[in-house]
C-alpha cells in the first residue's frame, strides 16, 4: 500500500502573515484616530459620531487580534498536541470580528431608538471636519489591506471592519452637512442607523465565510467531484474514495483521499501525478494521499460519510 504526504513547510503557504507589517502600520492610525473621534464625538454630541469611534474602537480590537494571530500562527508546535500548527488561530480571529461587528450595530441602533422623538442638539462643525479626516485616514489603511484581503480571511475580516468604517466616515460628513442646513439634528440620528444596518449587513457576509471553514466545507469556487474526476482520469487509478477536502486557513487547503490502483508497480507514479492535479489544479499543496490494491478498497469506506 502507497502513501504520500505533500505540503509547504512552515508559513509559505501562510497568507496573512505576509500583510504583518501593513496591519501594524493600519493598527497604529486607526488607534491613534479612535482617541481624536471619540472626544469630539462627546463634544459635539453627535450619536454619528460617538457610533463611528465605536465602530472604530471595534476596528482597534480586530486589527489588533488579527495581528497576534498572524503572529501565533507561525508558531511552531512545541506541544505535540496541535498536529495542524497554530493557524486556525486565525479563523478565531476572523470570528471575534464579526462578533465586534455586530455589538457595535446594535449598540448604534438601541442608541439611535433612545433618541427617537426627543430634541437633541448637535454640533455639526466637529462632525464635518472630524468625519471627513476620518474618512481620509480609512482610505489610507483599505489601500494598504486591498491585497491582503483578497487572499486572507483574517485581513479580510479586518479589510471589512474599515471597509464599514470608511461609509461611516462618509455618513457623518453626510449627516454634519443635513445637520448644519436644515438645522434638524435627527438626521444624525437617520446616519447612525444606517451605519449600523451596514456594519451588520458585513458581519453576517463574513461569519458566514468563517463558519464555513470552521465547519470544515470545500473551498469557495471548489467542486469535489470535479476533484475526484480528475483523480480518477490519472492513468493507472481506477477508483477514487474517502476524498475530503477543506480549508485549514486562508490560503492553505488541505485534502485526503484513497486511490485504487491494480499496477502496484505503478504507486511511485500515480502519487506524483496526483500531488502535481491537486497542486496546480486546485491550489492543494497539503495533500495526504493513499494508494490501496484493488483486492483490499472493497473493505474501505465510499467517498462520502
Amino acid at each position: 500500500m502507497g502513501t504520500g504526504h505533500s505540503h509547504t513547510p512552515g508559513p509559505a503557504g501562510h497568507a496573512g502573515g505576509r500583510y504583518r507589517r501593513r496591519l501594524t502600520i493600519a493598527f497604529c492610525l486607526i488607534t491613534t484616530f479612535f482617541v481624536v473621534e471619540l472626544v469630539y464625538g462627546l463634544l459635539a454630541n453627535s450619536l454619528a459620531l460617538i457610533s463611528d469611534a465605536g465602530h472604530m474602537a471595534a476596528d482597534v480590537v480586530a486589527l489588533g487580534a488579527a495581528l497576534a494571530a498572524t503572529k501565533i500562527a507561525t508558531r511552531p508546535d512545541r506541544t505535540g498536541r496541535r498536529t495542524f500548527g497554530s493557524y486556525r488561530v486565525e479563523i478565531f480571529a476572523s470570528g471575534l470580528t464579526v462578533l465586534l461587528m455586530l455589538g457595535v450595530s446594535a449598540y448604534i441602533v438601541i442608541e439611535a431608538l433612545g433618541r427617537v422623538g426627543s430634541s437633541t442638539e448637535v454640533q455639526s462643525g466637529p462632525m464635518i471636519i472630524v468625519g471627513g479626516l476620518g474618512l481620509v485616514v480609512n482610505i489610507i489603511v483599505l489601500m494598504m489591506l486591498r491585497a491582503g484581503a483578497a487572499e486572507s480571511l483574517n485581513v479580510k475580516g479586518a479589510y471589512f471592519e474599515v471597509v464599514a468604517d470608511t461609509a461611516g466616515s462618509i455618513g457623518v460628513v453626510a449627516a454634519g452637512v443635513l445637520v448644519a442646513t436644515t438645522g434638524q439634528s435627527w438626521w444624525d440620528t437617520i446616519v447612525a442607523l444606517s451605519i449600523g444596518a451596514f456594519v451588520s449587513v458585513r458581519a453576517v457576509i463574513l461569519g458566514r465565510q468563517v463558519l464555513a471553514v470552521l465547519g470544515q466545507h470545500v473551498p469557495e469556487g471548489m467542486s469535489v467531484d470535479e476533484v475526484a474526476n480528475d483523480l480518477d482520469a490519472i492513468d493507472g487509478v481506477d477508483d477514487v474514495h474517502d476524498l475530503h477536502v477543506w480549508v485549514l486557513t486562508s490560503g492553505m487547503n488541505v485534502a485526503t483521499a484513497h486511490l485504487v490502483a491494480s499496477r502496484t508497480n505503478e504507486f511511485p507514479r500515480i502519487l506524483t501525478e496526483a500531488r502535481e492535479v491537486l497542486k496546480t489544479t486546485y491550489a492543494i499543496e497539503h495533500a495526504t494521499l493513499q494508494i490501496e490494491p484493488a483486492a483490499d478498497a472493497r473493505s474501505c469506506h465510499e467517498m462520502t460519510w
